[in-house]
């Protein structure tokens, strides 16, 4: 049997029990601050590497626990230098996570489930079964080889991190938010938590949860449609989390964060793509300080949508921008190796 399916991954252990668990053998507590350094700080995904603290002490350490780390198992280049990972975790299931750098930036789109269970018309994660959640140094894992990557392909760490590949971020809320706490610690990744946009197709009730802990991060919505029969037909989470139900969250989440909220919004042609359909998007917006990013639509094999035109995508933002609402037009990124937005569906070798 795998050991590391029955030892504890000793990164899910919290500092407090560690300390204690230490001292049951004899060690003091500063060696606690030592290995979270070496887990966190460095990334160490080997006892052995660990060389300030005794070899007997690593042994113990390596008979009671296991690093489940999480590594690259396929790197895909696109043609605008976007980098497609697949990445293999301990119990064999596989995830997927990309690398996008800009003129400004480099930014890291992670995965917060293998799969995904909420069956999102244009998506390809949403046409997998979704498998379990990540844990918080999974997602944190993702984050160091992903900025690793960075380093070693452009000379330049990460900027940005984006909450945006498979799964749904806040149906793993207590995972993902240890996972920022880790990435923002001083004594962990030390990034801003300002870099960091977490993405949610819409669970009203953790929407106010994340109002509630008082998040210090970025919150975008996929909306893609203005009105609940559209929204319905695409994305089922609406029947149970409507436009209204989500405006209340939403409001409720700006009055206790004061963070504006982006609207991604995907167009798709003779769907969404319309004047009335852009009045209908202008008046959610009235709702609290927002941004508007509209995205193409990128084709996956299992669904019949298009992107709308760019005169339609043009004419939709520019009324928008008359309406006072900062409005980009996002253009894909690693279209050709199905790493763009709503393309990340891990296909069996």
């Amino acid at each position: 049997m795998n050991e590391a399916l029955v030892k504890k991954d000793i990164r899910n252990i919290a500092s407090t029990d560690l300390i204690k668990l230490l001292g049951e053998i004899g060690e003091p507590a500063f060696r606690a601050k030592q290995i979270l350094e070496w887990l966190w700080a460095k990334s160490a995904h080997s006892f052995d590497d660990m060389t300030n603290l005794s070899k007997a002490l690593r042994e113990k350490l390596k008979e009671q626990f296991t690093i489940n780390a999480v590594k690259v198992h396929q790197s895909q280049h696109s043609s605008d230098q976007t980098i497609k990972n697949t990445f293999s975790l301990y119990d064999s299931n596989i995830i997927e996570g990309v690398l996008i750098p800009t003129s400004d930036r480099m930014t890291a789109c992670v995965s917060s489930q293998v799969g995904c269970s909420l069956t999102c018309k244009f998506c390809a994660t949403g046409y997998m079964e979704r498998k379990r959640n990540l844990d918080p140094a999974e997602i944190y894992d993702q984050v160091v080889l992903i900025d690793k990557q960075a380093k070693e392909k452009y000379n330049q760490p990460l900027t940005n991190i984006v909450y945006m590949g498979m799964g749904e971020p806040l149906l793993n809320y207590a995972n993902v938010l240890k996972s920022i706490e880790r990435i923002t610690a001083e004594d962990g990744l030390n990034m801003a938590a300002k870099r960091i946009t977490v993405s949610t197709a819409g669970i009203a009730k953790m929407i106010k949860k994340l109002g509630d802990d008082q998040v210090k991060f970025n919150l975008a919505l996929s909306l893609h449609a203005a009105n609940d029969k559209k929204r319905n037909e695409i994305m089922p989470i609406n029947e149970q989390n409507s436009l209204k139900a989500l405006a209340e969250a939403l409001k409720y989440y700006f009055l206790k964060t004061k963070n504006p909220v982006t609207y991604e919004y995907i167009i798709f042609n003779n769907f969404n793509d319309s004047i009335q359909d852009a009045m209908e998007l202008a008046k959610f917006c009235k709702h609290l300080p927002c941004k508007v990013n509209i995205i193409e639509y990128n084709p996956i094999s299992f669904a019949d949508f298009e992107n709308a035109g760019e005169d339609k995508t043009e004419a939709f933002a520019n009324y928008l921008k008359k309406q006072g609402i900062i409005t980009n037009i996002r253009r894909s990124r690693g279209k050709d190796i199905d790493a763009a937005c709503g393309q990340l569906a891990v296909k069996q070798q």
